[in-house]
């Protein structure tokens, strides 16, 4: 989100933990009008209070909606914004929120639904799923993974009697030969759609695994996962092949950031690598891939500009 979109006015009215270092809050604008309608799989913006914008996915679904409601992972390793949304606010407090908006959108088109969820992944899938169960809409399986029970977000909710038969639980202690294995779920695609948020290796090897399934079929949410530590990043040129213009592309930002800095005026949606808009044909270079959108054919000539990097120097755009 962008410093000239419109922050709205919450106040935090509930805050719960509910989950080893996870904890869910429902946020309510103070003004009841600006409460505006959302799809399943919509997200948030939220100003945390050390300065840091994240983005929450809704888990609540569209049909009971009071306010919004997201659950927080705390990041240890991480830039200090979870932390300081957990840490250094309480129930009454104001924060500032976005609009939502949703790149994760459920699809209406198919016979049924196939969600792979890991760990806070289960977040935006938790808002998708009541809202099948409210509508009484089309038959769905979730598959949700965790470290331990401990670990696992609504798990009382998801072991209730209402999703037996539609809900597989799974803990694999951190082991990876407890993996539970996926490839009899993703064999033969029936005409489902996946939709799949979690951790990067559990989504990449979903999409190993879907390979064969049509790209339209089969939808990941990542907010930024694929964006590395600036430390582990190197520097780079990108060369625009078009104008001859040539930017230098620091360890703390994106291909897409400094072109928009520099006044380009580009295509870009979840800025995550996952929803494909700000693909961009790539003339030379090496890139270093981090999305989840493009295929293998489409890495030869392509680039999602708002995650990958270069492994080269330079790279040369399309642009």
């Amino acid at each position: 989100m962008s410093d000239q979109e419109q922050w709205l006015k919450a106040r935090i009215v509930g805050k719960e933990a509910v989950a080893d270092d996870i904890v869910m809050f429902d946020l309510r604008p103070l003004d009841e009008n600006m409460l505006e309608p959302y799809t399943p799989g919509a997200h948030l913006a939220v100003k945390v209070p050390n300065g840091e914008t994240r983005k929450y996915s809704l888990c609540n679904g569209p049909d009971e909606a009071e306010g919004y409601v997201i659950a927080v992972k705390k990041e240890h390793g991480g830039r200090g914004g979870s932390v300081s949304l957990i840490d250094q606010t309480n129930v009454g407090d104001e924060i500032l929120i976005s609009a939502p908006r949703n790149d994760f959108s459920l699809k209406d088109g198919p016979s049924s639904y196939i969600f792979i969820a890991g760990g806070i992944g289960i977040t935006p899938i938790r808002s998708m799923i009541r809202h099948l169960m409210a509508t009484r809409g089309k038959p769905f399986k979730l598959y949700y993974f965790t470290r331990t029970p401990a670990m696992m977000a609504f798990r009382e909710e998801f072991s209730g009697p209402e999703f037996r038969g539609k809900v597989v639980i799974h803990h694999d202690n951190g082991d990876p030969d407890k993996a539970f294995d996926l490839w009899p779920v993703l064999e033969d695609p029936k005409g489902a759609h996946l939709y799949c948020c979690g951790p990067r290796g559990l989504m990449e090897a979903v999409r190993d695994m879907t390979g064969h399934w049509s790209s339209a079929a089969v939808h990941f949410e990542d907010f930024g996962a694929a964006k590395a530590k600036p430390e582990d990043n190197t520097p780079f040129t990108v060369e625009l092949a078009k104008s001859g213009e040539i930017f230098e592309i620091p360890v703390d930002k994106s291909i897409l950031e400094v072109l928009r800095e520099a006044g380009k005026t580009l295509p870009s949606s979840c800025e995550s690598g996952t929803c494909g808009t700000c693909k961009t044909r790539l003339v030379s270079g090496e890139p270093d891939h981090r999305d989840l959108a493009l295929s293998e054919q489409e890495k030869a000539r392509n680039i999602m500009i708002c995650v990958s990097r270069a492994k080269s120097g330079a790279l040369v755009l399309d642009l």
